[in-house]
């Protein structure tokens, strides 16, 4: 099986953004262990996708700053008909912050959460009473990596309001209240690998910072939840990431509830090197999906009328 392992141009920004060169490690193990693998860059034209089995998607950072392009691609590979992992319609789905909608709509704990459409009037000042907070943040419905996040106070809401204005007449954002649990217990990070519940780390900001990231200060340690956290985390995944290889529930403890801050199915840091075997959890996981996948092609081949 000919496997396309996805990322993006910009390598080294990827490695500077992280602890560890997780996309490298992981693909080197991968390679060591037999499968026939390579890196392939999601917006090479040159690339012939129908040359491969897979496109294993690992790190297409950039695809929420050529979003466009990317959802061309993304169709692009299914209507080669390209076993993609995770499945193209999660990716789609999950690519565009209105999904918290969708899983708030169903029953599940979310942040709160507001959306003010390309378009519409900035008017930020009604949320803060709609939350009962005095600290909103405002995100884009499609970034990564903390782009064009604000926090808003009534003291900066006239500056900031000037400020997103000219944005929101190109694309939608995001409103929740500021969660100050993020700064004091965590944030927590689950990672699922197909669909099982691998490990856990525990991502703080710096002093000072909202923002958990690494490439903005922010830390993170692995940390063993207890099981009722557990548990509450592969609700998310058993009910909105089907047939993912891969998923990471970003959560936050309210009062005695998980609270899901992210579902992150496309390009999420795995944190594979934080805990014993991480890499080869994740090895383990994507050779039991090509087995089964293989097994499934050699069943369908056996009762093909064309083979009687």
């Amino acid at each position: 099986m000919k496997i396309a392992y996805v990322c993006y141009e910009t390598q080294e920004q990827y490695s500077a953004a992280t602890q560890e060169d997780e996309e490298s490690l992981l693909l080197a193990l991968l390679q060591q262990k037999g499968l026939q693998i390579s890196r392939v860059i999601w917006t090479d034209e040159s690339v012939r996708w129908e040359d491969y089995d897979l496109v294993l998607v690992k790190s297409p950072w950039d695809y929420h700053e050529k979003i466009g392009q990317f959802y061309r691609w993304l169709d692009r590979i299914a209507a080669l008909g390209i076993w993609m992992l995770n499945p193209h319609p999660v990716i789609k789905w999950n690519s565009d912050k209105h999904y918290l909608q969708d899983i708030a709509q169903a029953g599940y704990p979310v942040i709160p959460s507001a959306i003010i459409e390309s378009g519409a009037p900035t008017g930020l000042a009604p949320f803060f009473q709609q939350f009962n907070t005095t600290q909103l943040i405002v995100k884009p419905c499609i970034s990564a990596g903390a782009r064009h996040t604000y926090t808003i106070t009534p003291q900066n809401l006239q500056a900031m309001q000037d400020t997103i204005a000219p944005l929101l007449q190109q694309e939608a954002f995001l409103v929740q209240p500021y969660v100050k649990e993020i700064e004091t217990a965590g944030e927590w990070s689950f990672i699922f690998l197909d669909g099982q519940f691998s490990h856990c780390v525990v991502k703080r900001p710096r002093s000072g910072d909202f923002r958990v990231q690494f490439i903005h200060g922010g830390t993170a340690h692995a940390d063993l939840p207890p099981e009722t956290y557990i548990q509450s985390a592969a609700a998310y995944v058993e009910r909105f990431a089907p047939g993912c290889l891969y998923a990471r529930v970003d959560a936050v403890m309210l009062g005695d509830t998980l609270t899901l801050m992210e579902l992150e199915l496309i390009e999420p840091y795995l944190f594979l090197g934080a805990v014993a075997g991480g890499y080869e959890s994740y090895y383990r996981a994507l050779a039991k999906r090509i087995a089964e996948r293989q097994h499934t092609l050699s069943g369908a081949r056996s009762i093909n009328p064309h083979n009687l």
